[in-house]
């Protein structure tokens, strides 16, 4: 396991583009290219936050079949580097190149509306998607949803909305995994289930960038660690 350790920088004059919060997006950007062996890197990344810079000059690359841990403590931009990574915030400076076959980006909130089932929510997904809705039972089956696949889902326990949540990365295979605290509020079974996609995304040459305050459940043969603050 690498373990990469970058400061936080002090001090910024200037601003940021404020940006929506969304749970998961296909990769439409102008920033998409075509990686040979890497399915993202960054030259000279910086990322800020309102009048801050929060990190500077950071070079990232994630390849097939890898795993990143991002680590540090709150408030250090976490959030804010993923949010860049996925195209919803712009960099102070730099660059950030993407595979062209597609990301996937979950956010700390799960993007469910409470009024409809985790049936139709995931309905209405792949309908903005464009994708496939057949692969939703097996999916909800997957992360042991089916029996509550018609509940609103404003009556779900906190791990079931994040399953709930995760499961659209299995309806939609996409390339890269950009996640942030995937793991929250989730019980033994569920970070079982969270570590065998995992798994078996990277064995599909998939990658993944995430961060979390636990360690993640996957063997350390696989992981690379980035900590930063």
């Amino acid at each position: 396991m690498l373990l990469l350790k970058i400061p936080r920088p002090r001090g910024y004059a200037g601003s940021i583009p404020a940006s929506g919060t969304i749970a998961f997006l296909p990769l439409l950007s102008i920033h998409s290219t075509i990686l040979s062996d890497l399915l993202l890197r960054t030259e000279s990344l910086s990322v800020g936050r309102g009048d801050r810079v929060l990190l500077r000059e950071l070079t990232i690359a994630v390849g097939c079949g890898q795993l990143v841990h991002l680590r540090g403590r709150n408030g250090t931009g976490k959030t804010s580097l993923l949010e860049v990574l996925a195209g919803l915030r712009s960099p102070v400076s730099g660059k950030v190149e993407r595979t062209a076959g597609g990301l996937h980006w979950l956010g700390h909130k799960n993007a469910l509306n409470g009024d409809l089932s985790v049936l139709e929510n995931l309905q209405f997904w792949c309908a903005l998607q464009h994708c496939d809705a057949s692969a939703i039972a097996g999916a909800l089956e997957r992360l042991g949803l089916a029996k509550l696949r018609h509940r609103p889902c404003r009556t779900l326990s906190a791990g079931q909305k994040r399953r709930a949540a995760l499961v659209r990365l299995l309806i939609a295979p996409r390339p890269l995994w950009l996640l942030d605290e995937p793991l929250a509020a989730l019980d033994a079974e569920g970070l079982a289930y969270v570590g065998q996609m995992l798994d078996e995304h990277l064995q599909r040459d998939g990658g993944a960038l995430v961060t979390s305050h636990q360690a993640l459940p996957v063997g350390r043969d696989r992981l690379q660690l980035l900590e930063i603050g």
